[in-house]
């Protein structure tokens, strides 16, 4: 079995955003010359996601819409762990989101539905931030 791994950095200038990963991925499979396997991705932060979804900018506008409704920003002093971060929403956020995905590899290719993408989702950005690439198989 062939083990592949790799690190993707991201520095947001927002202090929220979704990036679509899917094509940074599906070069990291090329790369690892793996044909059948599966490959995990996950956010090394604790205030950053990654998730599986539809690209579509509306959605990702209800997105966060319906996260900050769950978990605002602000105030910030609702929140105990803000005693010297101002960033509680975002670990809640993460949460919420997830970690990580784990995708199956099929023909040399992810194995994704129709309209399923591979997204960065950061909640506290403006500096840098890593991912996991880790993809096993033959």
């Amino acid at each position: 079995m062939k083990s592949y791994r790799k690190e993707l950095w991201f520095n947001t200038p927002t202090r929220r955003a979704f990036i679509n990963i899917t094509g940074e991925l599906e070069k990291c499979l090329a790369e690892s010359g793996i044909k059948e396997g599966l490959l995990l991705c996950n956010a090394m932060h604790i205030t950053a996601s990654v998730f599986i979804n539809d690209d579509e900018p509306g959605l990702h506008h209800d997105f966060e819409v319906f996260l900050e409704k769950l978990a605002p920003e602000k105030p910030y002093s609702q929140y105990a762990h803000n005693g010297y971060e101002d960033n509680a929403d975002a670990h809640l956020k993460r949460t919420i989101m997830g970690r990580e995905v784990v995708v199956a590899i099929t023909n040399g290719k992810l194995d994704l539905g129709t309209w399923e993408q591979i997204f960065y989702g950061e909640f506290d950005g403006k500096r840098r931030k890593r991912v996991l690439v880790k993809i096993i198989g033959e």
